[in-house]
């Protein structure tokens, strides 16, 4: 086989719609636009255009508040944290961080940090080193015997 014989499955491509090439194919002369006007044109962009009145997205006012300071953290509850380490991919001798769980692909990507909530439960003896976590996640880690440090987020 050769690479200028290689091809798509029959089916899995679509022929394009071909437009203006005679009143024969159906889509001749206006090309499916109709007659006149603006629309038929090409190079068009009239969204949000009301024929001249105040568009309804200047008309209402802004609501609410955007925090441009707020941070984006990764939520991971214990029961993830508990399934990695039961399928090996989390060593329990280590330190837990956002850099250790991107690597065992808890999480897929490190964002503000990573915060820990209290689904499900801890039964292995480790120790975090993370951004933040709930009450009751921290109670829960204490718990089996876990330790938890705090780094600040970026």
């Amino acid at each position: 086989m050769k690479l200028s014989e290689l091809c798509a499955l029959p089916g899995a491509t679509k022929a394009c719609k071909r437009v203006g090439r005679g009143i024969g194919s159906g889509k001749g002369k206006t090309s499916g636009r109709g007659v006149k006007g603006q629309k038929s044109r090409s190079g068009v962009s009239i969204n949000g255009f009301e024929g001249g009145q105040m568009p309804i997205y200047r008309r209402l006012p802004k609501r609410g508040f955007v925090n441009i300071f707020s941070k984006n953290f990764n939520v991971v509850s214990l029961q993830g944290i508990q399934k990695a380490i039961d399928a090996g991919k989390l060593n329990t001798l280590s330190v837990i961080t956002a850099e250790v769980l991107v690597a065992a692909r808890v999480i897929r990507r490190v964002k503000a940090g990573v915060r820990l909530l209290s689904d499900g439960e801890l039964k292995s003896k480790v120790s975090f080193k993370i951004s933040g976590a709930s009450k009751a996640a921290i109670a829960k880690i204490e718990k089996s015997g876990s330790s938890i440090s705090f780094i600040s987020p970026l």
